[in-house]
């Protein structure tokens, strides 16, 4: 009698365990806080890269890094001055197809000076080009534009945007009178 209530004593009782976790495809397989690098090519440093965490997930599919609390990445010169950033809220590099996700508030300046502001931009690194299908705002030093469907070149100095509306500096020559056309030389072609 007594072993049978020995036996009932241990099968009842709870243990206070976590629950137990399942595949380990929701859990990154790094994860940096306070992240600060640089990144080189060739041996040359071109990027400074700062973000509050970086998560890089390898069983997810597609793999990817994540960075939650913001990005922000530097681009510069050969004398190692900025000549162009990106800022943004939240950041995901999807590894596989070398496609970058910037959202929230992207902020990037280009080498020219000019701003652009968007709320979702895509950063396709094999195709070397950006662009986003949500509302772009770019300001120059002499000309404002506003549109949608933004695609850029990598350096983000040659676009085309969609819908687009905006002011621009407009200068009228002074042309005088029109003159006439001088005839065409008949022996001559």
């Amino acid at each position: 009698m007594a072993v049978a209530t020995l036996l009932f004593s241990c099968e009842s009782e709870e243990t206070n365990n976590g629950p137990k976790l399942g595949v380990r495809d929701s859990l990154p397989w790094l994860k940096s806080m306070g992240v600060s690098t640089l990144i080189s090519d060739s041996g040359i440093i071109r990027y400074k890269l700062i973000s509050e965490d970086w998560y890089m997930y390898d069983k997810k599919d597609p793999t990817y890094w994540a960075f939650e609390k913001g990005l922000f990445m530097e681009k510069f010169d050969a004398s190692y001055h900025v000549e162009a950033f990106i800022n943004c809220d939240t950041a995901y590099y999807f590894d596989q197809r070398h496609l970058w996700e910037l959202r929230g508030r992207v902020f990037i300046k280009n080498t020219k000076g000019e701003t652009f502001k968007t709320s979702l931009l895509f950063w396709d690194q094999n195709s070397r080009e950006f662009y986003s299908p949500a509302y772009m705002e770019i300001q120059g030093e002499t000309q404002s534009l506003r549109g949608v469907n933004f695609r850029s070149n990598e350096q983000m100095t040659q676009y085309k945007i969609h819908q687009s509306s905006g002011a621009f500096p407009f200068e009228e020559e002074d042309t005088g009178p029109p003159t006439p056309e001088e005839p065409l030389d008949e022996e001559t072609e």
